[in-house]
């Protein structure tokens, strides 16, 4: 079941653990040639009935697609049994950005040590592995922009290191509005510099773990009347910013270090 695929850590990660939980359970102790397209939509059907979400259900039968196409590639079967696969219905987010009056709750509700975190997020539109992974050396305060080119990522029983972006398209330069500038040298003088040069750290002045990191967010949300409100909100309220200001699509595609501009849209 292991097909030859390169992935970066993180997703090599993400994949061996639905691999583990939900992949092997059901098909791993059939040979390839014994998987029938009937055995893939009933292994569908499971994941459904698991409770998991249409979007997950498509990204683990992605993963088992992978594994198949990989297996005609190399003339082990001639055909994949997941044609014809049928798959839950993916219904698109609606993206609904906070308000200005919004982001400002959520700073004012933020501890101290994580207040410049919360703001610089919503100005500049970094996500939060890029916020975390954020080190003073990538701050340019005298040409007024960050350099975004490494994030902060966990791997499973180990500790946070930095590692590439998302993506090629995530490698970018974004400006900083006197806010963030303020809000960032404030932060640092106050707090200053942790490991490898980190600007945020937790309490201990150590990475911020995503795990931990929701014990003060989620907290934040609700005293700001915001519950379900995510990080990743902060990004699409730097994206709306920019649309509202008359920003082209291009221009919030690369601010916002997206692959295409229909990633953006």
């Amino acid at each position: 079941w292991r097909a030859a695929q390169v992935h970066r850590p993180t997703t090599a990660a993400q994949v061996e653990t639905h691999l583990r939980r939900h992949v092997y359970p059901a098909l791993g102790d059939k040979q390839l040639r014994d998987v029938r397209p009937t055995a893939v939509q009933s292994f569908v059907k499971g994941l459904e009935a698991k409770g998991l979400a249409p979007a997950t259900v498509e990204v683990i039968y992605r993963y088992v697609s992978a594994v198949f196409t990989a297996a005609v590639a190399d003339g082990l079967l001639r055909q994949s049994p997941c044609r014809g696969v049928k798959l839950p219905k993916v219904e698109p987010a609606k993206v609904k950005p906070l308000a200005v009056d919004e982001v400002w709750r959520l700073v004012e509700e933020a501890p101290d040590r994580y207040r410049a975190l919360v703001l610089t997020a919503a100005a500049t539109g970094l996500r939060q592995g890029e916020m975390f992974g954020l080190t003073v050396d990538r701050v340019d305060f005298l040409r007024r922009r960050l350099t975004v080119d490494r994030q902060l990522v966990l791997m499973p029983g180990g500790a946070p290191e930095l590692a590439p972006p998302k993506t090629t398209a995530s490698y970018r330069d974004v400006p900083l509005p006197d806010l963030a500038l303020e809000a960032l040298s404030s932060h640092l003088a106050t707090f200053g510099a942790g490991q490898d040069g980190l600007v945020f750290t937790n309490d201990r002045g150590e990475p911020i773990r995503r795990t931990r990191f929701s014990d003060v967010w989620r907290p934040m949300v609700k005293r700001a009347g915001l519950e379900g409100t995510v990080f990743h909100d902060l990004r699409h309220h730097y994206a709306s910013l920019l649309i509202r200001h008359g920003e082209s699509v291009k221009v919030v595609q690369a601010r916002l270090g997206h692959a295409s501009a229909a990633e953006t849209l």
